[in-house]
């Protein structure tokens, strides 16, 4: 049985249109599925690298927009835990299994509270760029309602390593944050106010870290100074259920490792997506 979805899918999901990206092609239930979830202020095109080379290497892929985000309709959800919630009920209606979730910054926080919810549901989790807890410093809090170029402007100075911040690119003549600054400027009014005040109100991470049974990556930057390496050793004492922990720190970028080390990320996703349970590596750095 095949799943007929366009390269946009629309559904509904709580009462509002909803968009998931899956590469142009037909879910099937019967193969592994990548669900990749954004962060706060972004849409499912961060995922533009990984996402193509899993649908071109067997996978089903699904990148929704969040509510409020991107293509989906309805106001931006207030809560992570609300926002896990609707990520499973996509999961669930579209009828996929053998799922992988991964889940950046914010996406992060509500990959993690998902896995821990329904955990028969999730085989996999990759937690890119996360810590918990994730607190907002008050005046970028601040500025995402009163100044929204203004919080954009220090979104970029802190998402990215120096050299990002100089111009340098994997793609010749992109500016990495003239592009996220972009990004962030096609959302809804109030998103990422909404985004922001869920991460800095989300208390579940270490509770929710003991009730994954599933293996886990924490993929880190060296450079990150919104989710330091050294600030997730709490949560990464947390997952305390026994199935492997890997954890990889990339050297040569900060929070937002995506645009600045496409390659990277996506070797360390598709290593821990095709490693047999049985044969997980140690933990390492």
């Amino acid at each position: 049985m095949k799943i007929n979805l366009s390269d946009l899918h629309s559904g509904h999901i709580s009462g509002y249109s909803s968009y998931f990206y899956t590469g142009g092609r037909a879910l099937e239930p019967g193969r592994p599925t990548a669900v990749f979830i954004h962060g706060a202020g972004h849409d499912h095109s961060v995922w533009t690298l990984q996402t193509r080379y899993f649908v071109s290497h067997g996978w089903n892929v699904i990148a929704p927009d969040l509510p409020g985000h991107g293509h989906s309709a309805g106001p931006g959800l207030k809560s992570i835990d609300e926002m896990a919630k609707w990520v499973l009920a996509v999961i669930t209606e579209l009828g996929v299994r053998h799922v992988m979730l991964t889940g950046h910054s914010m996406g992060s926080l509500i990959a993690l509270q998902a896995a821990a919810t329904a955990p028969g549901q999730i085989e996999r989790l990759a937690l890119v760029g996360s810590v918990a807890p994730m607190p907002v410093a008050a005046p970028l809090l601040d500025a995402t309602l009163t100044d929204r170029n203004k919080a954009h402007a220090m979104i970029n100075q802190w998402s990215y390593a120096p050299r990002a911040q100089l111009g340098a690119s994997s793609i010749p003549g992109l500016c990495l944050t003239a592009l996220n600054e972009r990004l962030m400027q096609r959302q809804a009014p109030g998103v990422l106010h909404t985004d922001m005040a869920a991460c800095n109100a989300y208390i579940g991470g270490f509770d929710a870290a003991a009730q994954v049974r599933c293996p886990t990556l924490l993929l880190s930057s060296a450079q990150d100074r919104m989710t330091p390496p050294k600030a997730i050793e709490p949560l990464a004492k947390a997952f305390t259920g026994g199935a492997p922990l890997t954890r990889i720190i990339l050297p040569d970028a900060g929070h937002a490792m995506m645009s600045e080390a496409p390659g990277a990320v996506l070797d360390a996703l598709w290593n821990f997506a095709s490693t047999p349970v049985a044969h997980q590596e140690a933990p390492m750095t």
